[in-house]
């Protein structure tokens, strides 16, 4: 599990505090953090729930953090028709084009 200081100390938790809020302990959470040992599934969860990081994010298989808000809605747009989905993305694509280009000037 990828479970760092990093990701309960950016929610102003102490691993005390977090461990209390998934029902364990604070060598608990050392233990995951260090990975001695991997929590079940729900406990994964509940911290992936507490710290707003993905399930993928907290065990690896994701390199970027995405907070809820971008995760929710890039569910959403995978909804859509394809066409849909084309339009979306032709206005992200114009949205980074601007971005690099504003950082080259």
């Amino acid at each position: 599990m990828n479970l760092k200081n990093k990701h309960y100390i950016s929610k102003d938790l102490s691993r005390e505090e977090l461990a209390k809020l998934i029902g364990t302990s604070g060598p608990i959470i050392g233990r995951y953090e260090r990975g001695d040992m991997m929590p079940s599934i729900e406990i994964a969860r509940k911290i992936s729930d507490i710290l707003d990081v993905s399930l993928d994010y907290l065990t690896g298989k994701a390199d970027v953090q995405m907070d809820k808000n971008t995760r929710e809605r890039i569910l959403e747009v995978s909804k859509f028709e394809e066409e849909d989905k084309q339009h979306i993305f032709s206005v992200i694509d114009a949205f980074i084009a601007k971005r690099k280009i504003q950082s080259i000037l």
